[in-house]
């Protein structure tokens, strides 16, 4: 037994009266309807196989404001002929004007279209009209559209059909396409309206009144289809970047971890030269770094500092290392920079909480001289993390970060042994990616060489690990193209869901 809604049975028995086929405004014209609900009935009769819809383009016509206009006081033409005429079927140009009291800017079309029409002679600013021409076709479309509104083209005979494009090229008309929607009855239909269909008010939904009267016992509920898909509702949210942001902070915190931020502006002391990476490293280029053009140069911190650093750099100081055997610059050493690693920040704050034990991490902009693709960019975010304690030692940083990747619900991990400027001994760390079934570098670690803690004063070991956010957060939200991260692809932001 197929379930018929009120509007579904009025819109059924229109159809029936229209002889099993009608357009959606004849069927409101019978029903009552609102057009909204017989198209929504038309819909729900489709899917149940009672009704076919059909539909078909159509153009319509219908007067602009100018058109309108010619339509209330004649074409330009007709009040020239007519005041010609009243005339006496001859005088100039300007009495004519005048007589019609017509607008000097319709002149010139006026005259064309008194040629055109061969209703008058015109001829050294003089008008001859020997007789009062019938109406044209032209000036019965207008009134008809003036008259009886919006036409569809196709229902207009031959000789009105023609006139559509003369009144268009006179740019009087304006046209829209519409779509014209039939409805028809299926055998289907027809045998179910053969068995008796009486609408029935619906109400949908229960007032106080129905309930304390009683009268809800005889009123029949509209039924609702409670698994039909609801209007797509695109509320505001976290960009999906940040959302990542916020789950490796809670992370951190989770695990006990301070935040920390620094300057984007750093001076090459605490970038480079601090973490013992020597003055003629390929990385400190121009090809690498983003150097300030003003100012260029900034302070450096005390002088034992400084000069502690230098001697590391220059033969090892007191670490027993060889440092690199060459002259350390001041001058190279203040130079301006945006900060290719938040590691410059992590130092920093180092050299300023030299007691253990310390656990900080930082979530912060980087910035690299970066050809754009689909893997680099040239402002990204670095995950850094570092731990001061006594007896810290490399198993105590494997066991950190594997608890940090399964906070981010990477369970698989892998360490194996790297080389870093300012770490002895040091490891990559991978992770295992189920969907890509496959093994992703993520983030660079180890512990903090002498030559980068002794300058400083710092006597405990350090552990300290880094990596970027942008690898995680492809891996997190499935994107191959690291650029879509700052697309603001409005799309892409929407289907994206909310990050675990």
């Amino acid at each position: 037994m197929v379930r018929l809604r009120e509007n579904e049975q009025r819109t059924l028995l229109a159809l029936e009266k229209l002889g099993g086929k009608g357009s959606v405004e004849k069927i409101i014209e019978i029903s009552g309807l609102a057009h909204a609900a017989v198209m929504r009935a038309a819909l729900s009769l489709k899917a149940k196989k009672l009704a076919k819809i059909h539909e078909s383009k159509r153009m319509e016509v219908a007067l602009n404001d100018e058109g309108r206009y010619h339509a209330r006081m004649g074409l330009p033409e007709r009040r020239l002929i007519h005041a010609t005429i009243r005339l006496g079927g001859e005088t100039t140009v300007k009495k004519a004007v005048e007589k019609a009291n017509l607008e000097q800017k319709f002149l010139t079309i006026a005259l064309g279209w008194l040629r055109r029409k061969d209703w008058a002679d015109v001829e050294r600013g003089k008008l001859k009209a020997p007789k009062k021409p019938e109406t044209g076709i032209d000036e019965r479309l207008l009134a008809l559209l003036n008259d009886e509104g919006p036409q569809i083209v196709k229902n207009l005979n031959k000789k009105l059909h023609d006139a559509v494009s003369t009144l268009k090229s006179r740019g009087l008309l304006k046209s829209d396409a519409k779509t014209l929607r039939e409805l028809e009855l299926t055998n289907a239909a027809l045998k179910l309206i053969k068995h008796g269909i009486k609408p029935v008010a619906e109400i949908s939904q229960l007032t106080p009144e129905l309930v304390i009267t009683g009268k809800w016992r005889e009123v029949k509920l509209r039924r609702f289809n409670v698994t039909a898909p609801g209007p797509a509702v695109y509320p505001g949210k976290i960009h999906p970047l940040q959302q990542i942001i916020e789950s490796v902070k809670e992370a951190f915190l989770d695990m006990g971890f301070t935040e920390i931020r620094g300057p984007i502006v750093e001076t090459a002391f605490w970038n480079f030269d601090a973490l013992f990476q020597p003055q003629d490293h390929p990385a400190r280029e121009m090809m690498d770094t983003f150097y300030l053009e003003q100012p260029r140069r900034g302070g450096l911190p005390k002088k034992g500092i400084v000069d502690a650093v230098a001697k590391t750099h220059e033969d090892g100081w007191t670490t027993g290392s060889r440092g690199w055997e060459y002259a350390w610059s001041s001058h190279e050493a203040k130079k301006l920079l945006l900060r290719t690693h938040t590691t410059a920040t992590t130092i920093h704050y180092l050299a300023e909480h030299k007691e253990p034990p310390v656990k900080v991490f930082s979530v912060d902009r980087i910035y690299r001289n970066e050809k754009l693709d689909y893997s680099h960019l040239a402002e990204l975010h670095q995950i850094e993390g570092i731990v001061m304690d006594k007896d810290v030692t490399l198993r105590d940083l494997i066991g950190t970060l594997t608890e940090f990747y399964r906070k981010l619900g990477l369970e698989k991990v892998k360490f194996w042994p790297s080389y870093f400027p300012y770490t002895e001994p040091s490891a990559q760390s991978v992770v295992y990616i189920p969907e890509h079934k496959t093994w992703m570098e993520l983030c660079g670690m180890g512990m903090f060489r002498p030559e980068v803690l002794a300058p400083f004063g710092i006597e405990n070991p350090v552990l300290a690990w880094g990596g970027g956010l942008e690898r995680l957060a492809m891996i997190k939200l499935g994107i191959d193209d690291i650029r879509l991260l700052y697309k603001n692809d409005l799309d892409w932001i929407r289907r994206t869901p909310l990050c675990q």
